[in-house]
């Protein structure tokens, strides 16, 4: 199975819905947040994430005895449910979060593996819509439960490939790989510096317990979001094309800057984020591995500073949240501030001292909601572990 065994803990979730607690299998999936490395992992680039101690736990029972073929999912949070059929192969049918699961049991399907019928019950802390990787999580959960219920095996690699192509096929989103790499992959006090060309990565310890990771909601998203990436996604391929490469691995900011004519103005931009968001985010993971903490904090403010002018995935409220961190500074326990996720709303990054932590997160929701009158909610995580069974 994708994960490495059962543990004892709930992974922060209680399983205190009754639908869930007499259900005979519970699985449990991170989401991830970046500390650097955004909007490369499509562009074969290196990114530094974590999974977070925030899940999605699902808890099922396989239906005996009824002459059913179907799979039932209720969402606890969304107070939604949806069927699906097992005597054929699903085809995007679902709207929203069901796609996930369509695409995963069809995932299960094409590779032979016969899925019984079951009662699901979702359950999540992660918060949705907040470029954490919710929708990851949900797969990769979906996964690791089948994997349960059908006794069978797949590898950890297929597991983020099956995953990634449900998103492709039933959503609709040109995803890479780092949020199912970290939802799969996650492990306790670890990064992740994974380069999405080779898809391997290398482990980066994250054991001080003087720093800490505050995770702050905007509680904004914008809703051009989804069209806004395929567009960043087809602006980058477009000026890799157009530079004669066949990696962004083997474009250098020299070399950008001598072919600048060849692309258009905004292809330029969206270049020279990549190239250089690259180079940020391996000099990121050596100042980590180094304990230069005001190195890391200076990356992660440059990596915030190229996605708001030059791959222009950002908006107001995530500045405001970055100024708000970069103005307490050092001084006041802040390293390094960025957004995460796709951008257009969602969360920031910031890297603090640990003893701080409170009071930076209490700072930013005042400070944040005296600026734009939305109130923000933060948490504090350490790298966590990827999905895993709890019972079952």
């Amino acid at each position: 199975m994708s994960g490495v065994g059962k543990t004892k803990k709930a992974s922060l979730i209680k399983l205190t819905f009754p639908e869930a607690s007499g259900m005979s299998v519970a699985v449990a999936a991170p989401g991830r947040v970046n500390l650097i490395g955004e909007h490369v992992d499509y562009n074969d680039g290196f990114c530094l994430p974590m999974a977070i101690e925030r899940y999605v736990i699902i808890s099922a029972s396989p239906v005996v005895g009824d002459g059913r073929q179907t799979a039932s999912f209720h969402s606890t949070e969304l107070r939604e449910s949806i069927t699906i059929p097992l005597d054929e192969t699903p085809v995007p049918n679902s709207k929203g979060w069901g796609r996930y699961a369509e695409g995963v049991i069809a995932g299960f399907m094409g590779r032979g593996v016969r899925i019984p019928s079951f009662d699901a019950v979702v359950q999540s802390n992660i918060p949705l819509g907040g470029g954490l990787a919710s929708s990851a999580a949900l797969a990769v959960g979906i996964a690791t439960l089948l994997e349960v219920l059908t006794e069978s095996r797949l590898e950890p690699r297929d597991i983020v490939v099956l995953c990634q192509q449900a998103e492709h096929q039933f959503v609709g989103v040109p995803c890479g790989i780092m949020d199912q790499f970290s939802s799969v992959f996650g492990k306790t006090d670890e990064l992740m510096l994974l380069d999405c060309r080779s898809e391997q990565f290398q482990a980066i310890s994250f054991d001080a317990e003087n720093i800490s990771v505050v995770v702050t909601n905007s509680n904004v998203k914008h809703e051009l979001a989804d069209g806004e990436y395929a567009a960043r996604r087809s602006q980058c391929e477009s000026a890799l094309r157009k530079l004669k490469q066949r990696s962004w691995r083997d474009v250098t900011m020299d070399w950008l800057n001598a072919d600048q004519e060849t692309l258009s103005a905004t292809e330029f931009r969206r270049a020279r984020h990549v190239v250089s968001e690259i180079s940020r985010t391996t000099a990121a993971a050596k100042a980590i591995q180094d304990g230069n903490w005001s190195r890391a904090g200076e990356l992660m403010f440059a990596s915030h500073a190229s996605l708001q002018t030059d791959f222009e995935v950002s908006c107001d409220e995530l500045d405001i949240l970055v100024d708000i961190a970069q103005e307490m500074g050092e001084a006041h326990g802040v390293y390094g501030s960025r957004m995460t996720g796709g951008g257009f709303g969602g969360c920031t990054v910031s890297l603090v001292e640990t003893d701080q932590a409170e009071k930076i997160m209490r700072s930013l929701a005042t400070r944040f909601e005296e600026r734009t009158g939305i109130r923000a909610s933060s948490f504090v995580s350490r790298p966590a572990r990827g999905a895993h069974v709890l019972r079952g």
